[in-house]
């Protein structure tokens, strides 16, 4: 188990030096929530999910929708390091004409990403419809769905949760990236959440919440999550925006932007080497 846990923190340490030199390079992106990301995709793709970059099409697939597709940085660099797309793609991140687009499309990606996004709020109901017609045609992959905290906000995911309990749809988890900040303000005082897990028991879910940054507590509520049958679940990770620069931690500023060669390689510092990875080139050199 130990040995797991470092792989998986080493890996997560790479995401985020991944989307460090993407947003740098590209000029632009959503830092903030794809740093404080990390560990879960690092859990999803590296133990809990079921999945095989050469069938990446496989019926019984486990499949992720990404609802706040802003921060595909994650997405693109857990892709990559999994072998569904060439490391050497990340430094075409949303640049013209690339597949790697500020936010994730289907239609680019076929057969690799589930969902194209956009607008926030509509991949809960996706991902509850993806988890339903799977069951209905035999399926036995679950749908798990990141969803961050702000855009919750939208009646339409709450329409979904209670859709999801009605219908009992227990091959659905819900994963809450909750930093507590959203574009321009705090979650409190845009449009207050709490008392959230209250919220989804109260509509009939499964709920668990746990420290977003602890790769062993997010692998044992995820696994968790797939043992409890007849209702859907969803797990509440406390996460910080920005986290491992602490120049970016916890400040909504950081929500999206643009940053620096300075900013950049003060973040990598503070990200720190990955043993077990390979920095990807920037237009044939290892810059930043």
């Amino acid at each position: 188990m130990e040995g797991m846990t470092e792989n998986l923190e080493d890996l997560a340490r790479q995401i985020r030096r991944d989307v460090i030199r993407m947003i740098y390079h590209a000029g632009s992106g959503h830092p903030g929530g794809s740093l404080g990301a990390a560990e879960l995709f690092a859990v999803l793709y590296g133990r809990i999910m079921r999945h095989d970059p050469n069938n990446p099409t496989d019926f019984h697939r486990d499949r992720l929708v990404l609802s706040n597709g802003h921060i595909c940085a994650s997405l693109y660099s857990v892709l990559a390091r999994f072998g569904y797309l060439p490391l050497g793609e990340l430094a075409s991140f949303r640049r013209f004409g690339t597949r790697l687009s500020g936010h994730p499309s289907r239609t680019k990606l076929p057969g690799i990403v589930e969902n194209s996004s956009g607008p926030l709020g509509q991949g809960v109901p996706v991902a509850k419809g993806i988890a339903q017609a799977n069951r209905l045609l035999g399926s036995e992959g679950h749908v798990y769905c990141i969803v961050g905290d702000g855009e919750i906000q939208e009646g339409i995911v709450w329409e979904s949760l209670l859709s999801a309990a009605q219908h009992h749809v227990d091959n659905l988890v819900l994963i809450v990236s909750y930093n507590r900040l959203q574009l321009d303000e705090a979650v409190a005082k845009v449009k207050s959440l709490e008392p959230l897990a209250d919220k989804f028991k109260s509509f009939g879910w499964h709920v668990q919440r746990i420290d977003g940054h602890r790769v062993d507590d997010i692998a044992g509520a995820l696994q968790q999550a797939r043992e409890v049958t007849g209702k859907p679940k969803a797990v509440i990770a406390d996460t910080v925006m920005g986290k491992g620069v602490p120049f970016m931690e916890d400040k909504f500023t950081w929500h999206g932007g643009s940053i620096s060669l300075q900013q950049a390689q003060e973040a990598l510092e503070s990200i720190g080497s990955s043993a077990k990875f390979d920095d990807f080139l920037i237009d044939g050199e290892q810059a930043v």
